[in-house]
């Protein structure tokens, strides 16, 4: 078992960073070279502007290349839920803001010819227990009526040629949903940014800030650069000095697995419908085939911001039992790859974009990024352009967690309201 990203170990890495010493002047700073940066370092280049990219480890290093691979259109919540807090239209507008995303996704791969076996599938939401399937019907009636007439209601017999398991009771099926090679996605983003002009930096966290001439100095153990404008796309890795939005961001570890290719047979045995599927427990599974027919199974199996190889492996080993519980013919199956990465929470699950202390900002997408990162990068990168405000979060209220300066100190706690709600729900 290796304990490393798949996605990361088996893609070309990014190998044309600017070398020496960090320095310039810019229009554009951002902080973070994962999609959303990438994503906004490519449509500013694009746009006339000069950008530079300040990545404190490798490009893709972080979320964007330690996820479960899935790109599922629609929210961190229930269309129900989002539509009793803000109302009919919001909640409609929220949701197709999801569905425009994976659309800019599938663009982008295609304008930039990027070969990372982008394809529409497809995402099953799963019901774990009876009562909740009667939750996702209410849910799709709504949804399919008002939002995306394309969901379809899966019973539990329906499920026998979408997924080779016997412990679910339906699902909602949610077509626009599609899954890709995250990690050749990644190089594949910086190299046409890179190739429109955008300048990136590996190896230069951001140490300090100040003003200098009404411009922003950013330093980092390599130099300095200055620029008119700054986005923060750092999301769960946040760090240096930005203490005010990691007084908002949760860091939150998400951990998968990854088996050997399987056999033609135990593919059909397991997930012949070759989506991506998502469980409905609070503390559930995401799992969905590989390029190379591995099945890549994740889950909040520990409720840890730690991410290093002890955590990982002891999270590994959840994921393995609950990997047999589903599929118990694959219960001796060889694990190939244990990683984990952190997911961006917010408070309330929703994203956030937008200014804070001078600085623009897109993050907290909690565990729904790896497509409306990409996308934001680009209405950042628009606003930032001086055009059109395409941002579907603005105006949403962001306040500081109480008694909370970056640190989730409270998770384990968290974890145990979560699986007592499984217990009894």
């Amino acid at each position: 078992m290796r304990f490393v990203s798949y996605w990361q170990d088996s893609a070309t890495p990014f190998d044309s960073p600017r070398k020496g010493p960090v320095e310039g002047r810019f229009d554009v700073a951002i902080i973070g070279g994962g999609f959303t940066g990438l994503a906004a370092a490519r449509r500013l280049a694009k746009g006339g502007a000069t950008v530079v990219v300040l990545e404190a480890g490798r490009v893709g290093g972080g979320a964007s290349g330690r996820n479960g691979g899935h790109i599922n259109n629609g929210l961190a919540h229930s269309y129900l839920a989002a539509k009793a807090e803000f109302g009919t239209d919001k909640a409609v507008a929220l949701y197709r803001a999801f569905d425009d995303a994976v659309d800019t996704v599938e663009r982008l791969v295609t304008e930039e010819g990027i070969d990372c076996a982008f394809r529409r599938c497809g995402k099953l939401k799963l019901a774990s227990k009876r009562e909740h399937f009667d939750s996702i019907a209410r849910n799709f009636v709504a949804l399919n009526a008002e939002a995306d007439p394309e969901t379809a209601l899966l019973g539990a017999d329906e499920l026998k040629g979408e997924i080779g398991s016997p412990g679910f009771h339906g699902a909602m099926l949610s077509r626009k949903a599609a899954m890709m090679h995250m990690g050749r996605f990644v190089t594949g983003l910086a190299d046409t940014a890179k190739r429109a002009g955008a300048v990136i930096f590996e190896d230069a966290a951001v140490i300090a800030r100040t003003r200098e001439a009404g411009r922003h100095r950013l330093t980092t153990a390599r130099g300095a650069v200055l620029a008119d404008q700054v986005l923060i796309a750092t999301g769960a890795y946040t760090s240096g000095p930005f203490a005010a939005l990691r007084r908002r961001i949760i860091p939150v570890g998400s951990f998968l697995i990854a088996t050997r290719p399987l056999t033609q047979a135990e593919v059909e045995a397991t997930v012949p419908g070759d989506r991506t599927y998502v469980t409905s427990m609070n503390i559930g599974n995401y799992f969905r085939l590989s390029p190379d027919r591995r099945l890549i199974f994740g889950g909040r199996a520990r409720f840890s911001a730690r991410v290093d190889q002890r955590s990982d492996a002891k999270s590994g080993a959840v994921l393995q039992a609950s990997l047999a519980r589903i599929f118990p013919h694959l219960a001796d199956v060889g694990i190939d790859y244990c990683w984990g990465g952190l997911v961006d929470m917010t408070q309330d699950r929703y994203p956030r974009a937008g200014m804070l202390d001078g600085l623009h900002y897109a993050m907290g997408y909690s565990g729904h990024g790896t497509h409306m990162s990409v996308h934001m990068g680009e209405v950042m990168a628009d606003i930032l352009l001086g055009g059109e405000d395409r941002n579907p979060f603005r105006g949403l209220a962001w306040p500081a967690l109480p008694l909370y300066s970056g640190t989730p100190w409270f998770l384990p706690a968290v974890g145990l309201w979560y699986r007592l709600q499984d217990k009894i729900r």
